[in-house]
């Protein structure tokens, strides 16, 4: 299916432009022809990630002077979306990586962390994150699981209810209690090596939708180092990168899965106006969508250039990024695409018809529908729009 390929990419370097276009590429030739494979025997979408790690695009956002090529998150937007377009599980499990090597790029500043990411540019590694526990109601700011000392070594046992890719990732990255005195909200991030690891399954992924991001459930036992421990607080790493990344690249994904809808729409609506010789009356609708669509392209892309602006100014724009204003300005953006996307598929479906509810039609928006209804559960909106009504309270509105 042809889909909306926009290259105009405003105020990229010609080197970044090389590497989104690279990443269309493998959309178009390895991770679409894969996609059905992926989502009926809901599996890892490896083809795809294989492709990715060929050139070197995991480690897309390390700095240049550790290897990396020093991508922004406006680049990887772009890669995400186009990804997105032919296999939502492949743009999804390459987002949640990518926020987790923002997380320690942005924050893993010990040279611990700085040669890992030297191992992420010579080994391509994966990274997967345990953020969710059985116990706290959803809660990434809240962790039953503490930091257990003795000497040297440190050990956590948690029950993620929700761990990505967690079978075929390198490393985990860890949120937990910084110690077993510490509140809930007192947080750290760990990172630690799969071989470091013992991990029990405690549940299976025979989902609706997303199904090749393999999402189980895991008892992770784990044995590491100090070292091993982010030096930033939790909540800092959250509020700076882990939440404004996950709204923008999850944003991506559902962007390209959303422009994909609206495509076979508008080839379904052009199919239809040859047979018939004359415009159809779900003609009217397409031009609906595709305001729905251009909407969400706006906010999302906007939203990535300015974090981009912001991180890139002398005091890495921190004390914005602490903001209440920033803070709801985030959740709006994954309020408004969660709710867009499931609204875009919804409306191209009802513009394709039976035509477009069959698994086996060109215009087939079912698996599109399916993947959409995930966004609104990742990181659920309602708790989103009860913590933004907390917010709302202490927000400051320009004056009139």
């Amino acid at each position: 299916m042809t889909t909306n390929n926009d290259t105009s990419y405003s105020g990229l370097s010609a080197a970044a432009q090389a590497r989104i276009d690279i990443v269309r590429r493998i959309a178009v030739e390895v991770a679409g022809p894969a996609a059905v494979a992926v989502d009926r025997d809901s599996r890892y979408p490896r083809e795809a990630m294989d492709a990715l790690k060929k050139e070197k695009l995991l480690s897309a956002y390390v700095p240049v002077e550790l290897g990396g090529f020093g991508a922004s998150i406006v680049e990887l937007g772009y890669m995400c979306e186009a990804l997105g377009q032919r296999c939502s599980s492949a743009a999804m499990v390459f987002a949640m990586h990518q926020i987790q090597v923002a997380c320690m790029v942005r924050h893993g500043t010990t040279p611990f962390f700085q040669n890992y990411m030297k191992d992420i540019v010579r080994d391509q590694r994966v990274i997967a994150s345990v953020t969710s526990e059985a116990g706290v109601g959803g809660s990434v700011r809240t962790s039953i699981c503490p930091i257990e000392r003795d000497g040297d070594q440190c050990s956590i046992r948690k029950e993620g209810t929700v761990v990505s890719y967690c079978a075929d990732a390198d490393d985990l990255l860890i949120t937990v209690r910084r110690n077993a005195e510490a509140a809930s909200n007192d947080q750290a991030l760990i990172l630690v090596n799969k071989s470091q690891c013992n991990l029990k399954v405690l549940s299976t992924w025979d989902s609706m939708g997303m199904r090749g991001t393999c999402s189980l459930g895991y008892v992770v036992d784990a044995r590491f180092g100090e070292e091993q421990i982010v030096p930033d607080a939790f909540g800092d790493i959250n509020s700076r990168t882990m939440v404004p990344w996950a709204h923008i690249l999850w944003g991506s994904a559902w962007l390209g899965i959303a422009t994909d809808a609206v495509a076979r729409a508008r080839a379904f609506v052009k199919d239809t106006g040859r047979k018939m010789g004359t415009t159809p009356p779900t003609a009217a609708r397409l031009s609906v969508v595709s305001t729905q669509l251009q909407t969400m392209r706006i906010q999302v892309r906007e939203r990535a250039k300015y974090y981009n602006y912001l991180v890139s100014q002398p005091d890495g724009g921190l004390e914005v990024l602490a903001s209440v204003d920033f803070a709801v300005q985030s959740n709006h953006l994954k309020l408004a695409a969660s709710e867009l996307v499931a609204e875009i598929c919804t409306q191209a479906l009802r513009i394709t018809g039976t035509t477009g509810y069959r698994n086996d039609s060109p215009y087939s928006v079912t698996r599109n529908l399916r993947d959409a209804h995930s966004a609104a559960l990742m990181i659920g909106n309602e708790r989103i729009h009860a913590g933004n009504g907390q917010l709302h309270m202490m927000y400051r509105d320009e004056a009139l």
